[in-house]
């Protein structure tokens, strides 16, 4: 019998990457739904080669555009509330790759719709966990991260329980600036900023990594999706990207995952179902292995890293501020608005303002306390740089 699957964010990197791994093997995947935001031509196209008889595009005027195409039974919708129409009963697999905080809400909404939801959004998992987490259990579905460092920590796991963890490492490949000195950053052009050397990946996430915010909200998500404490995770640099993560057990035992610099990997697995069906990878890299090359975060160097230290164990919407914030910093930049540099400047005086510092101690709420806070913060730094 085949699968059934829907993809929230096919357009992304994510999501094509997805989509070549089914259209290999259309056999075996029945395509539900297929969701984009603006990129309705691509949607389209997708959903011609998968069959998909449903798509939701959300931006007003690309979807008025979508409905004047010759559409051959294809359903169009407009809005995520729209998921009662389209699932009639729970499907096998959902793939959640919307960027942005504004994918939270399809994905909380969808949880109740499938088996099995693979999450590769940040902002999702460090803003909404409580959410999704209370979701999962009420409609009994299984959860599976998507993110390389984070897929690796759950492969890891095997039969150990999270309680057996010593510590975890995450690793970061140091970004697009890792060779460029400190007193260059100020001056530091946007090409070279979203030129990451091992990754293919979108502009955001690329000044992100070169930030290295981008590893404190992976510590962000890795003490959530699996309960840890903060003192129990930490980050190594790893330029070639090849180890994921390193997972240090209470017996002394140790394991490294290691893949090559591909998410088709992590996306694959969290497909296909354990030894069900192979996937084609580069051989064992001995030249990697033997220079692994791992060293501490130089944090004069990556001060957001120090952020990490404010954190709480305790669930507060700190986390969700840092976020929110640093997803309006950065698009300021790519705008030109602001020097890199400003990125992490503008963002410790954000948090540190008296207004933001009683959310320190709040609690997370629902997705429109969520969406206001957004805003509010979006409001502030604005203000912040006129």
């Amino acid at each position: 019998m085949k699968k059934k699957i829907a993809i929230l964010g096919s357009t992304g990197s994510i999501g094509k990457s997805l989509i070549n791994i089914v259209k290999k093997d259309k056999k075996n995947f029945d395509t539900i739904l297929l969701t984009a935001d603006k990129n309705y031509k691509e949607l389209f196209k997708q959903a011609k080669i998968l069959n998909v008889k449903n798509l939701i595009i959300t931006d007003e005027k690309s979807y008025l555009e979508l409905k004047k195409k010759k559409l051959n039974k294809i359903k169009i919708f407009n809005n995520y509330n729209d998921f009662n129409i389209i699932f009639k009963k729970k499907i096998d697999y959902v793939m959640s790759a919307i960027s942005g905080i504004y994918g939270l809400e399809p994905t909380v909404k969808i949880i109740k719709h499938t088996k099995k939801i693979a999450i590769a959004n940040k902002e999702s998992i460090i803003c909404g966990w409580h959410l999704i987490k209370k979701n999962l259990k009420q409609y009994n579905t299984s959860f599976i991260p998507v993110d390389s460092e984070h897929f690796s920590i759950f492969y890891s796991l095997g039969i150990n329980k999270i309680s057996n963890i010593d510590k975890i490492f995450l690793t970061a490949s140091g970004g697009p600036l890792n060779n460029i000195p400190k007193s260059k950053f100020k001056a530091v052009e946007i090409s070279e900023v979203i030129k990451h050397p091992n990754w293919n990946m979108g502009k955001k996430i690329s000044v992100d990594s070169a930030t290295m915010m981008n590893k404190v909200f992976e510590i962000i998500e890795a003490k959530k999706i699996f309960n840890l404490k903060y003192e129990q995770l930490d980050i190594l640099v790893h330029p070639s990207s090849y180890v994921h993560a390193i997972t240090k057990f209470n017996d002394g035992m140790i394991k490294i995952i290691a893949h090559d610099t591909d998410m088709k990997i992590p996306i694959f697995n969290s497909l296909y179902d354990s030894h069900v069906k192979t996937i084609k990878t580069d051989q064992l890299n001995i030249k990697k292995l033997n220079f692994l090359n791992f060293k501490k975060v130089d944090t004069r160097k990556f001060p957001s890293i120090k952020m990490i230290k404010k954190l709480h164990n305790k669930e507060t919407l700190l986390e969700t501020i840092i976020v929110l914030a640093n997803d309006e910093l950065v698009n300021l930049f790519l705008l030109k608005k602001i020097d890199f540099t400003d990125i992490f400047i503008l963002l410790q005086r954000l948090i540190n303002m008296k207004e933001f510092k009683i959310y320190y101690y709040k609690k997370p709420g629902n997705i429109d306390s969520i969406i206001s806070l957004k805003t509010l913060i979006k409001k502030k730094i604005n203000k912040m740089i006129n």
